[in-house]
């Protein structure tokens, strides 16, 4: 595990190029399924908790039914797209959303990946591994992308360690 986390750290220079792309937008969508289903509603947290976009999480199965609709030209989608049963599925719908002008970026083991900015990742992994590398370079893009834009990483507008609720 140490390894996967070092060589995905590693990537932080091309994770910075590839978030500096989501520099002057508002919102994005962020996909995943499986294993990294999860890791795409923690992607989407935190690009809005410290970047300050609307990041809406989808599962990639669930964005074929209604949401894939405001899919057009200059909506950037963000994928995870690691090896394994779902994998067909997820590059399936990012060839889909890409042929209604969206831009994809994708998180993936894949060198066939179909996104437009592929960030690869460490492969030959069990997919039950694979969320780890996958939010590392998640929030290593999340990071590069609050400081592209001007904000502290460190000092989140409305982010309080203790919620309280009634």
């Amino acid at each position: 595990m140490p390894d996967i986390v070092a060589r995905t750290l590693a990537l932080s220079d091309r994770i910075a190029t590839s978030a500096a792309a989501l520099v002057e937008r508002d919102r994005c969508v962020v996909i995943g399924r499986g294993y990294n289903h999860s890791t795409a509603f923690e992607w989407a947290l935190k690009i809005a908790e410290l970047a300050y976009l609307v990041a809406q999480p989808f599962s990639a199965a669930d964005f074929r039914h209604g949401p894939q609709a405001i899919v057009e030209p200059g909506l950037d989608v963000l994928a995870t797209a690691t090896d394994g049963p779902l994998f067909d599925d997820v590059a399936d719908l990012i060839g889909i959303v890409r042929d209604r002008g969206a831009r994809v970026i994708a998180l993936s083991d894949r060198a066939d990946c179909p996104a437009d900015d592929l960030i690869a990742l460490p492969s030959g992994l069990p997919e039950w591994i694979t969320p780890v590398p996958v939010v590392v370079a998640a929030q290593l893009f999340t990071y590069h992308l609050t400081v592209a834009r001007g904000y502290d990483p460190d000092t989140p507008r409305a982010l309080h360690k203790v919620t309280k609720t009634v």
